[in-house]
């Protein structure tokens, strides 16, 4: 395979996905009736990578909204089980989410809470639109409604199932949440209207919804009817959410007044044309219909666009099985940052998700993944070639060009000098990573771009390794040349991943990349240049003093003593 040329990455990486405009990328808003998971953190991990991925690469300034959604009547009988308003409910509920994704290092810009003034006002003026372009009527609704989920369900999504009392009920399909039959006077939404609509805006469109699999599900959906939709509640059931205007009886829907939210952080109605349509919507494959269908089609109702992009992601099982409260098996990421590390988990959750299909979360498979990738892998690599011991001078030594030339159309059948075929694989696969790693962001599979990163780590230890450099002679003229050279290759292929793993462990790429003395202005992508000596033009780090030795770069974990009890009971 030819080496390709080594050249500077911004005008690469400006043609694969473009700095372009500011984009708004947003997190689902989170349910305000139960404390953070993990399933929660992975969806505000994967909007908040890509968001720092966009500034890495000289993207225009873009926001991370992310908050919490604090009306229904799933909160409201939440509150009084609690013995508490549910105001109070929401405002406690929310600051834990609040905590959480700042303690995670989430770099959101915007944080919404749907009891905000400003929301409400954009909702009320959002169904005033949906009014007066004729898109609302109202009308008598019957059906099976489920209170945890805050929807309606067609008799083809419930199952028959025994309550713990023994008595048959009927349940939804998906969740098992029971579901009961409720008749009322609503507000209806002419999502009928919309089906073709919806189809051409896909079709037109055809990597609006990734990954593939979740674009073919919603096609999948919209060859079905689409029945118009109860947008409306009785305000007698449900007082804990926002008027209709100018009809105190009727409470707007929680999930009309939740996706508003999108609207509402970029300042809808006033200045939202600012940002919108550029929104790139991150949420979970259980949301879906809420924000592929019915969001799409109020939106174009109202007379707005449909947002730019809708990444779906899967869940995470917990030893195989489904995180919920009754199981006892709900994990706190909290609780997780002081046993990994905030950088360790965030890595883990990153690398191991898959938004294709659900990932299993237990302990030992944590410890095992960050141990050898980080601890082991980078920081191994780290120590060994900053190590006094290999070089003394602690600078970022010089490249020799004599040890290792550049063949431009090199096609691996021999050696040149000290270098080996080897040598050439890992130089050119170094070289095209930024590139791969951006393709992988935008095409949201994140775990790929980890998983190249991985990959070449590895194969510069093999290098590290295999020219055994702790055992050249520095004092020899041709040996020092040589042992430089491949320190000077080991550092230039750490700083690349130090800069390319900046959006996924910032604080563990702020420390490697330091200890390079890589200047914070020298961190992005568009002036990344991978060994420019190699094509003989000037290295600025050639000479340079390291930064201070700061320790090991990630401390090896342990099993948790519950992970080694169960392993004995195996």
């Amino acid at each position: 395979m030819p080496l390709r040329p080594l050249r500077s990455l911004a005008r690469g990486l400006r043609g694969a996905a473009g700095p372009g405009p500011g984009v708004l990328l947003s997190t689902p808003i989170f349910y305000a009736n139960a404390p953070p998971h993990i399933g929660h953190l992975y969806s505000a991990l994967l909007a908040d990578a890509l968001h720092r991925h966009r500034r890495l690469r000289g993207a225009a300034p873009g926001r991370l909204s992310t908050g919490t959604d604090e009306h229904g009547l799933k909160i409201q009988q939440a509150a009084v089980a609690a013995g508490v308003s549910p105001p109070q409910l929401c405002a406690q509920v929310s600051g834990l989410f609040r905590q959480a994704l700042t303690q995670a290092a989430v770099s959101f810009t915007d944080f919404i809470r749907t009891s905000e003034p400003r929301h409400q006002r954009a909702v009320q003026h959002f169904w005033a639109a949906l009014q007066d372009r004729g898109a609302l009527y109202k009308g008598s609704y019957e059906g099976w409604y489920c209170t945890p989920e805050e929807c309606f369900l067609p008799e083809s999504q419930l199952a028959d199932r025994r309550d713990t009392q023994g008595r048959m009920c009927k349940v939804s399909l998906e969740t098992g949440h029971q579901v009961h039959w409720t008749k009322e006077e609503n507000y209806m939404f002419r999502l009928s209207e919309f089906q073709e609509p919806l189809q051409k805006w896909l079709r037109d469109n055809p990597r609006v919804i990734s990954p593939v699999p979740f674009y073919q599900q919603v096609l999948h959906w919209l060859e079905e009817d689409l029945p118009d939709l109860s947008v409306s509640r009785e305000r007698s059931r449900l007082q804990w959410g926002i008027p209709v205007p100018s009809d105190p009886t009727q409470t707007i829907y929680v999930w009309v007044d939740a996706l508003v939210n999108y609207l509402s952080v970029v300042g809808y109605p006033e200045t939202h044309s600012e940002w919108w349509p550029a929104a790139h919507h991150v949420v979970g494959k259980d949301i879906l219909k809420f924000h592929a269908v019915y969001w799409p089609a109020l939106l174009m109702a109202a007379g707005l666009a449909p947002p730019e992009r809708i990444c779906v992601h899967s869940h995470w099982t917990v030893h195989g099985q489904k995180m919920s409260k009754s199981l006892g098996n709900v994990i706190d990421p909290v609780s997780c940052f002081g046993k990994y590390t905030v950088d360790g988990f965030r890595y883990f959750l990153l690398r191991q998700g898959v938004p294709e299909r659900d990932c299993d979360y237990y302990d030992e498979k944590v410890v095992k993944l960050v141990n050898s990738e980080l601890a082991d892998a980078l920081g191994g690599l780290l120590n060994r070639s900053t190590a006094l011991s290999i070089n003394p001078s602690n600078t970022y030594p010089c490249f020799s060009e004599s040890c290792f030339p550049k063949i431009s159309d090199y096609d691996g059948t021999q050696a040149l000098s000290r270098a080996s075929s080897e040598d050439y694989e890992l130089v050119a696969s170094v070289a095209s990573l930024p590139l791969q790693v951006a393709s992988h962001f935008e095409g949201f599979q994140i775990y790929k771009a980890l998983e190249c990163i991985a990959l070449c780590v590895r194969e510069t230890n093999g290098f590290f390794q295999r020219h055994k450099p702790w055992k050249l002679d520095r004092k020899d003229p041709a040996e020092k040349l040589w042992l430089d050279t491949i320190i000077h290759i080991t550092l230039e292929c750490l700083r690349v991943y130090g800069t390319l793993l900046q959006p996924v462990i910032p604080n563990i790429a702020d420390k490697l990349l330091s200890r390079l003395s890589v200047e914070p202005e020298e961190r992005s992508l568009l002036n990344l240049t991978f060994l420019p000596r190699y094509n003989g033009k000037p290295c600025p780090f050639e000479g340079r003093q390291l930064g201070p030795d700061t320790g090991i770069l990630f401390h090896r974990l342990e099993k948790s003593r519950q992970s080694q009890m169960e392993n004995k009971r195996l």
